[in-house]
């Protein structure tokens, strides 16, 4: 059967899924080596992450604020674990000033800086300088803060929302008085973006710990959020870090108990990107491209007025946006596509672009007072033509079925590729037969040299500890 999308998820998974990016206007690759430009579609959905994400975080008492992209070289020698992690990732500015050598522009080498600064990869050192002067009392406690930044890790493999040397997030940077309230601090936003992943993304997660050998740099805890996508691989979209009095002892962040004492602050930080949007494509995606989840579309219907000739064409544009307007009015996101192109050419530009309710009106619907709709998570099957009031009266209903249809089916495939087993030979003998999903095995079977010969050869490796069995460990291919 022919397909929008070529080659298909099982022909070429990698290859599909730039093309679905492609194909819905996403994000291109960049001039700039490794890093993406995010197109207006892809942005929209961003946007809606975003948006819908800021107002969970300010619900928990998180204030907005801003830090700067570079940060000092010196901040970073502060916490020796944390330099080390992130020492082969890090981009360094070291001159402030170019030149014109032989007239083409050069570095200029006599404006070298008196200390280098990083391009920020993370801004627990940034933030925990910050907060040392900030806190000075119990009084002051708890700070929970939180920025919307870019961050720049130097990535020497590059995909498309799954890894770039420049990507977007937010990262929550957040000093407490007691160990206690700091980690419950690092549970809620974990279910946070849990929540989240299920309600909005229509994407199920696995929410785990990491184990000690994949914990953040300098954290005591790491729990994350892991994502099984189309090929079988995992995909940690989302963690959330017990920091402990690591980086308040490196940074000097204290303050005065209701007793008179002074104390190192608890802190924690957590943060989701934009592979979310990786999620959504490799999680969700089908071979006729995108499939989104109506929350998160920005386009929730696209009406698409057809006709033949321009004897009614007004007639029924007209049309289209009345039903626009009332769509509107129902605080729904709706579109009119009246691009000069051709029917089937305005259909599939839909389809592979994701949108959750595909409209149609002609002249026969214009004479009847109705219209045909499609679901995109469904297809053709889905058609069906109602009246214009009764699909005004549907459409909610139709679209919360829609979410939990997608978010069902992710869990299902979940599920379904999930496998548990008692020995670590049960796990390596599925992976040497081509089993392509998560393996659940004894934290137990984890430890010691046989499994990292395993791990080695079939490349896997631990991805958490799931919440419900921490006595076990997700073992998994991953991006």
């Amino acid at each position: 059967m022919k397909t929008a999308i070529t080659p298909t998820r099982e022909e070429d998974f990698a290859q599909w899924y730039q093309n679905v990016i492609k194909e819905a206007e996403l994000a291109e690759n960049s001039p700039t080596r490794g890093c993406m430009t995010i197109m207006p579609y892809g942005y929209a959905i961003w946007e809606l992450i975003q948006e819908e994400m800021n107002k969970r975080i300010k619900a928990t008492d998180t204030q907005n604020t801003y830090f700067p992209a570079m940060i000092p070289m010196s901040f970073f020698e502060k916490e020796a674990e944390h330099v080390e992690g992130f020492a082969k990732e890090s981009a360094v500015i070291t001159h402030y000033r170019l030149k014109t050598v032989d007239g083409k522009m050069d570095v200029d080498p006599e404006a070298k800086l008196t200390e280098p600064y990083i391009l920020r990869p993370t801004s627990e050192t940034m933030i925990g300088e910050a907060t040392s002067r900030w806190i000075q009392s119990y009084r002051d406690l708890p700070m929970k803060l939180n920025q919307w930044a870019n961050v720049f890790r130097w990535e020497m493999r590059t995909r498309i929302f799954l890894r770039s040397a420049e990507f977007l997030w937010q990262e929550g940077h957040c000093a407490f008085a007691t160990e206690h309230e700091a980690m419950a601090n690092v549970q809620q936003m974990l279910h946070v973006y849990g929540d989240f992943s299920k309600e909005i993304l229509g994407v199920y997660s696995t929410l785990g710990e990491k184990t000690a050998e994949e914990r953040f740099p300098g954290a005591r805890h790491t729990f994350t959020r892991e994502v099984m996508v189309q090929d079988g691989k995992a995909l940690q979209t989302g963690t959330s870090h017990d920091l402990g009095q690591t980086f308040s002892k490196s940074f000097n962040i204290k303050f005065q108990s209701e007793e008179g004492k002074e104390e190192f602050a608890y802190t924690t930080s957590w943060g989701i990107t934009t592979r979310m949007m990786g999620d959504i494509i490799a999680g969700l995606a089908d071979d006729d491209g995108l499939v989104l989840p109506p929350k998160i579309a920005p386009h929730q219907v696209v009406i698409l007025p057809f006709y033949r000739g321009d004897d009614r064409k007004d007639e029924i544009q007209k049309a289209c946006l009345s039903l626009k307007q009332k769509l509107a009015d129902l605080g729904i996101r709706a579109l009119v596509d009246t691009t000069d192109a051709r029917s089937s050419d305005k259909m599939w530009k839909w389809v592979k672009k994701g949108a959750p309710i595909r409209v149609e009106i002609g002249e026969r619907e214009l004479d009847a007072g109705s219209l045909s709709y499609v679901r995109r998570d469904i297809g053709k099957e889905s058609k069906e033509t109602l009246s214009t009031n009764d699909f005004l009266g549907k459409i909610d209903s139709v679209l919360e079925a829609m979410q939990t249809d997608i978010y069902e089916k992710h869990k299902a495939f979940t599920l379904d590729n999930t496998r548990t087993a008692k020995k670590l030979t049960d796990a390596e003998k599925w992976f040497k037969e081509g089993f392509k999903g998560f393996v659940l095995l004894p934290l137990s079977e984890t430890e010691g040299a046989a499994f990292e010969t395993v791990a080695e050869k079939y490349k896997v490796s631990r991805r958490c500890m799931p919440l419900d069995k921490p006595d076990h460990v997700i073992i998994a291919k991953s991006y």
